[in-house]
C-alpha cells in the first residue's frame, strides 16, 4: 500500500481526525482495560478551536465552512448509538447551498458537473437518518467536497461504517472530519474554483464504560489506493499537528494532554 502521504502547507483546512481506510478487517468490540483518565462528559466536545471559517449550525452538525476554497475546513458532530440506528433513504435529496450561510460565495452542483470528482459527504447522510430534516441537511455544500469516486464508495465508507458501530458500542462517538488541502495537486473545480483536498481526515472520541476517554485519528488520501484502518491510524496529537487545529479542547487540559498524545488500538477493535 503507498504510503501515507502528510502535507503542512498553507492551504490546509481545518482538520478534526485522521482518516482510515479499510477493506477486510476486523469488526471485533473494543477490548475492556484499566481507566486511565476519568472525567465527566462535557457538552459539545466534537467543537474543535478557534477556525476562520464562517460556522454554521444545523440539527445534527456544525461546520466551518472556507469561503476561500469553498469547502469547510471541519465538520463536526456527537453521534449517538440511537441516531446510528437511522434507516431512512436520501433518493431524491438533492445537493444545494446551504441556506443559512448568507452574503458569501458557495460551491453549487454546477461546479461538480463533469469535473470527475464525487460530491463527498464529510457528515455522511446515514449518519443523519434519524430524521428527514437532518438527512437532507448533510446534501448542503457545507458539508461537502470533491472526492476521488473509488475513496468515496470504498475505503472511506468503510470508516464511515466503522464510525456508527463504535457510537453502538459506546454510546456515542465525537466526531471531526475534513479535508486537507495540502499541496492542493489536484487544483480546482468549477467556475467557482472549488478546492479539491489532497487528504480527508477523521479525529474521534470516545468515552470508555469506566469513564475514561479514548481517542483516534485517520487520514486517507484523496485518489484510488487502498488504506488499511491500522496503517492510517493515528494519536490526535499527530493530526493536531499535521492540520494546526486543536481538537477536543473542552476536555480538561490535564486529561486532553493523556488522552491525546496515544492510541489504544484494542478500544477501536483493530489489530
Amino acid at each position: 500500500m503507498k504510503k501515507l502521504k502528510t502535507y503542512i502547507g498553507a492551504g490546509i483546512l481545518a482538520v478534526a481526525a485522521v482518516v482510515y481506510g479499510v477493506v477486510n478487517h476486523s469488526d471485533a468490540e473494543p477490548e475492556s482495560g484499566q481507566p486511565e483518565v476519568q472525567a465527566e462528559a462535557l457538552p459539545g466536545l466534537e467543537i474543535p478551536g478557534a477556525s476562520g471559517g464562517r460556522t454554521v449550525q444545523h440539527g445534527a452538525y456544525v461546520s466551518s465552512y472556507n469561503t476561500s476554497t469553498l469547502i469547510p475546513d471541519w465538520v463536526a458532530y456527537e453521534l449517538t448509538a440511537e441516531e446510528a440506528q437511522g434507516r431512512r433513504e436520501r433518493d431524491g435529496i438533492e445537493f444545494r447551498m446551504d441556506p443559512d450561510l448568507k452574503g458569501c460565495t458557495q460551491a453549487m452542483r454546477e461546479d461538480y458537473s463533469g469535473s470527475g470528482w464525487t460530491k463527498g459527504h464529510l457528515m455522511p447522510a446515514a449518519d443523519a437518518a434519524f430524521s428527514s430534516n437532518t438527512m437532507a441537511e448533510t446534501f448542503y455544500f457545507t458539508n461537502i467536497c470533491p472526492q476521488n469516486e473509488v475513496l468515496n464508495a470504498g475505503d472511506w465508507q468503510y470508516l464511515e461504517k466503522r464510525v456508527r458501530n463504535w457510537a453502538r458500542i459506546y454510546g456515542s462517538v465525537w466526531v471531526v472530519t475534513g479535508p486537507i488541502v495540502g499541496e492542493n495537486r489536484y487544483g480546482t473545480i468549477g467556475e467557482r474554483n472549488v478546492t479539491v483536498p489532497d487528504s480527508f481526515y477523521k479525529a474521534l472520541l470516545v468515552r470508555r464504560k469506566d469513564g475514561s476517554y479514548s481517542s483516534i485519528a485517520f487520514v486517507m488520501d484523496n485518489d484510488e489506493e487502498r488504506y488499511y484502518l491500522k496503517d492510517c491510524a493515528m494519536s490526535v496529537d499527530e493530526l493536531e499537528r499535521l492540520t494546526g487545529f486543536d481538537f477536543f479542547p473542552s476536555l480538561d487540559d490535564r486529561i486532553e494532554e493523556k488522552v491525546e498524545s496515544s492510541v489504544r488500538l484494542s478500544d477501536w477493535g483493530i489489530k
